[in-house]
């Protein structure tokens, strides 16, 4: 090896990131991820190892100060670098704590005692949901196990047809004779409303149109209001659908939604910091401590976050209760995912420029203010560099421009060493929940949007409107996201063509970069991979039904006089399918399904060792089914990657493209 000094300093840096993945992969059985104490070691060695690579990159990666394009091109990708690192040891210093509230609301429930149960109005707010998905939600809440409750529809879209199914389902509608403030003002409508009645609730829950309550929504997190300093009490979203990215790569079984990691991982932790923040939907709180500070914020279109700002200024605190108590649509098109995350881009530029801003004088704590600092570096500095690091190779392909400087044995001392601590950090805390290449997907299909969000938020925060996140409508034919693919294919071709020209022409990439040549091909080969899976995923696949019982379970089928005991599997709304022999196609019966009755039901078709049974169900057992699918249960869909199954997934999905 000492005739070979490249390949010794490379054994010696392989060596270093080997013995640090030996160490993280020890982490599952020694690390206690609920302790202060050992998550606070494990991002501190983060942020060491994060400090270390960025000094690296400053002082030895970077070309010397003179008038040149590799001059400015490599300090400016060091500043995009820095920008995001910065956003990491934020995020370091954030995660170093955690906290779980479900003990807290074990131990309180039903605090009042012998006092009077409160009561609760729940605020269903719609601006033009389809039937199919309101409904389900208006009988989510009326089968809420909490005694004192009357449910409220807002129908921000003045439509008659629901004011009659809300007249027959014995709930208030509301309607106001304008749009002003958007969903806010949809809200503060309601609360005047219940405010001019004589005995106004205690406590009030909002409620997307497409989320459904779990029937403990209510009574577990009045629990965390025995505090009589809690202003709010924020549950997790969860999801019955896949959101565009699971569904269009083939992960709907093996790869959680894009807000998994925020809502298991980031408001555990943000609350044990006590900057837990109010995410909208799924949200419990305190007739007393809104009214103290006028109703919700029309400021923003982001009312959510900054209504747990204002209730802090005035002295409320807002927690989060990790359970899930309520589950609704994802965006299922990838127009309706991107608007609804430039949005929350934007809302959060509001609240920045606000009167509680963090550079604003007002009565927030410091942890506030490093609250919204930490979110505007986000949406500001990660998606921005996300875009960078797509274009800085094309500079060395295309106009001889080098942005780094560097030979492998330092990458894989300095950055690769960094980077396999951090994955491996990530994966012991989070159960592998932000994997290479998906996630990178994930944030990227956004990206330019949401940089233009961040920047036009910024710099004029008024006068946007609020654009409402489409759910439902038909999904059952291909479409291809032409529009939002183009920059993204422009890149991709260009990213394969540049170190093609290397070999046909002396004239592009002609510089001797050394070993930096290696580091921009490794570079280059890692984008294609990306961009070639975001093209994918800009083919948007139908969608069939959105919930459906897998579990197999014992049921009855009544035909012809004759009792059969059935298994019944994939159970939906409207079909069934049930293992057993001696039926035919047309043949009418009544199939027993557990806590629904005896359902009227035709054999429609064949399946391997069955039949198909299309079921009538009455008026009373499609609400039966429609509780027992979206509001009983643990959580539904993907709550962990498994890592052995994404690659096998993705793979298959790959090779289905024609």
């Amino acid at each position: 090896m000492n005739g070979f000094p490249f390949l010794s300093e490379t054994g010696s840096s392989l060596v270093q990131m080997i013995a640090v993945a030996g160490v993280a992969l020890l982490l599952p059985f020694i690390l206690d991820t609920k302790s202060t104490l050992h998550r606070s070691i494990l991002y501190a060695c983060a942020a060491v190892l994060a400090l270390r690579y960025l000094v690296w990159r400053a002082m030895f990666t970077i070309s010397p100060m003179e008038l040149s394009w590799d001059f400015l091109a490599s300090w400016s990708l060091l500043g995009f670098e820095m920008a995001a690192m910065t956003c990491a040891l934020s995020t370091f210093a954030l995660m170093s704590r955690t906290i779980d509230r479900s003990a807290e609301a074990d131990a309180h429930l039903s605090w009042w005692g012998d006092a009077p149960t409160p009561r609760v109005a729940i605020l269903i707010a719609t601006y033009n949901e389809e039937l199919e998905i309101l409904e389900r939600t208006i009988i989510g809440a009326k089968a809420l196990n909490h005694a004192n409750k009357e449910v409220f529809v807002l129908d921000d879209g003045r439509r008659d047809w629901l004011r009659d199914y809300c007249e027959a389902q014995h709930v208030r509608y509301l309607r106001r004779p304008d749009n002003k403030g958007s969903k806010a003002g949809n809200i503060n409508h309601a609360l005047m409303v219940l405010g001019n009645e004589p005995v106004p609730p205690a406590f009030f829950a909002v409620l997307d149109a497409d989320f459904v309550p779990h029937r403990g929504f209510i009574s577990r997190s009045l629990a965390l209001f025995h505090d009589i300093t809690v202003g709010l009490v924020q549950t997790p979203q969860h999801f019955f659908n896949a959101d565009p990215v699971q569904h269009n790569l083939g992960l709907s079984h093996s790869y959680p939604d894009e807000q998994r990691f925020f809502f298991d991982h980031v408001q555990p932790a943000r609350d044990a910091w006590g900057m837990a923040i109010c995410c909208g939907t799924s949200s419990v709180m305190r007739w007393e401590a809104i009214q103290d500070v006028g109703g919700f914020p029309t400021d923003s279109v982001t009312e959510d976050f900054m209504v747990t700002l204002v209730l802090q200024n005035q002295g409320w605190k807002t927690v989060y209760l990790n359970e899930p108590l309520t589950e609704g649509l994802a965006p299922e098109g990838l127009k309706e995912y991107v608007t609804q995350r430039a949005r929350w881009c934007l809302g959060l530029m509001q609240i920045a420029r606000s009167h509680v801003g963090p550079f604003s004088r007002n009565n927030l704590r410091l942890r506030d203010r490093w609250s919204i600092i930490d979110s505007v570096f986000y949406w500001l500095f990660s998606f921005p560099f996300r875009l960078a690091a797509l274009i800085y190779p094309l500079l060395y392909w295309y106009f001889n421009v080098t942005s780094v400087t560097a030979n492998v044995p330092d990458v894989l001392s300095y950055f690769g060493v960094f980077f396999v601590w951090v994955m491996m950090a990530n994966f012991a805390v989070a159960r592998g929940m932000l994997v290479p290449v998906i996630h990178d997907v994930s944030q990227l299909l956004g990206a330019i949007p949401i940089t233009r969000a961040a920047i036009t938020g910024l710099f004029r925060p008024h006068g946007h409107p609020f654009s409402v996140t489409a759910k439902g409508g038909d999904r059952s034919k291909i479409i291809i996201q032409w529009r939002m693919m183009l920059p993204y294919l422009i890149l991709l071709i260009l990213t394969v063509i540049g170190p093609m020209l290397g070999i046909v022409s002396d004239e592009f990439a002609y510089y001797d970069a050394g070993e930096g040549k290696s580091i921009v091909m490794f570079w280059t080969l890692y984008n294609i991979v990306i961009l070639s899976v975001m093209m994918i995923t800009f083919v948007e696949l139908p969608r069939t039904e959105r919930h459906i019982a897998d579990k197999p379970e014992r049921g009855i089928f009544v035909a012809d006089g004759r009792i059969k005991r059935v298994w019944i599997e994939g159970l939906t709304q409207d079909m069934l399918s049930i293992r057993g022999q001696d039926l035919w196609i047309g043949q009418v019966g009544q199939i027993r399904i557990k806590d629904v009755g005896d359902v009227q039901s035709t054999v429609v078709g064949w399946i391997n060792d069955g039949a198909r049974l299309r079921l009538q169900t009455t008026v009373e057992q499609k609400e039966a089914l429609m509780l027992r699918f979206y509001s009983e249960g643990d959580s539904p869909g993907v709550v962990a990657a498994r890592i052995s199954a994404i690659g096998s997934d993705l793979f298959s999905r790959l090779i289905s493209v024609r």
